[in-house]
């Protein structure tokens, strides 16, 4: 069992209803933190592109909790007008 926290950092493109790139940072938050916003910065023109980061005990704790971005029901948002 682990006792830090991971850090995650998910992708998920909505247009084409699927994560794109999913990296594990281990316990270095700080690292973490600094990709995070590098990513937001890459993307900042594509509004359909979601960066986000997340902490917990494991990735398949993500993947429980955040299973949306894994099996692509967080792509959702292509069926509302004007995005």
């Amino acid at each position: 069992m682990r006792h830090s926290i991971q850090h995650f950092l998910l992708v998920f493109d909505h247009d084409l209803g699927r994560l794109v790139e999913k990296v594990e940072f281990g316990a270095d938050g700080a690292k973490a933190v600094r990709e995070y916003a590098a990513k937001e910065r890459q993307y900042e023109d594509r509004p359909r592109i979601e960066v986000v980061l997340i902490g917990s005990d494991s990735i398949e704790t993500v993947m429980l909790t955040q299973a949306n971005y894994f099996d692509g029901t967080a792509a959702v948002s292509r069926y509302l007008v004007g995005l």
